[in-house]
């Protein structure tokens, strides 16, 4: 890791098997510039095969939790050639891997936004397993505003959020606060700034003391059931329950069930 990356990625781990990724270039609104989305890209790559890491978190510094992407790097990208047309793809690709790669990790991931998330930074929100907020946060998808509707913060918005709340945000770009974002399900929950931390670390060691194999199993059948018909997720994941019933864990957890005792994780 270089020392350019340190000083926009804080990264903490704590001994509960939780890793805490922290946006931390408040000068530039913690905008997902290409070194940040990179940088994010690896450690969650790290973290899915480290059994270490049981929860990842995404929080961030300052009032603003994530911006989207940096404006005035879109603008100078105008200067080239091609008028910017290879660096947006580029962009954009990249930040599409990355909310991928947040679904596709093995590891539940948690959002924990106390400030502004916009545009890219509302679709990181959108992105996460969960999210918790504080109550000063406040959420938009502003992109039509500028002329440059938010198409693929749509992807993830509109697989949390219903249609016509969806429509809304994309077509007016108008902030919402932190009680309307839940009362949509873009988040969790929304607590008071001074226990958003103790509120997500809760919520996170609770997580953290499953079975991860469970867990892994769990996070990968959701997303993979959620797009299909509804025979084909019957069918798929009833495969998915008969391949867990025969694992270490299950057989653990059932029996400590049944004898009244704690289990005893394989994994642990």
């Amino acid at each position: 890791m270089n020392e350019n990356t340190k000083d926009i990625l804080k990264i903490d781990q704590t001994q509960s098997g939780i890793l805490r990724l922290i946006l931390d270039d408040p000068n530039n609104k913690n905008a997902l510039s290409d070194k940040m989305m990179q940088q994010l890209q690896q450690l969650i790559f790290e973290a899915s095969s480290n059994d270490l890491v049981k929860v990842i978190i995404i929080a961030a510094v300052g009032d603003v939790f994530c911006s989207g992407h940096n404006l005035k790097d879109i603008t100078e990208a105008r200067d080239n050639e091609d008028e910017g047309k290879e660096y947006f793809s580029d962009l954009f690709n990249l930040c599409s891997s990355l909310m991928q790669m947040i679904t596709r990790c093995s590891k539940p991931v948690i959002a924990e936004i106390n400030g502004v998330a916009t545009a890219a930074g509302c679709q990181l929100v959108a992105s996460c397993d969960l999210a918790i907020a504080s109550d000063l946060s406040k959420f938009a998808t502003p992109g039509v505003n500028i002329g440059l509707f938010c198409s693929t913060p749509m992807v993830a918005l509109s697989r949390n959020v219903s249609k016509k709340d969806s429509m809304k945000m994309l077509l007016t770009g108008d902030m919402i606060d932190a009680a309307e974002a839940k009362r949509i399900s873009l988040i969790n929950d929304y607590v008071s700034a001074e226990k958003l931390n103790i509120s997500v670390m809760s919520l996170a060691k609770k997580i953290a003391t499953k079975p991860l194999s469970t867990v892994r199993i769990g996070k990968e059948a959701f997303y993979r059931q959620y797009e299909m018909s509804l025979f084909e997720a019957y069918e798929y994941t009833s495969k998915v329950m008969t391949e867990n019933s025969l694992t270490d864990d299950a057989k653990e957890g059932i029996s400590s069930f049944l004898e009244k005792r704690d289990p005893t994780w394989k994994d642990d």
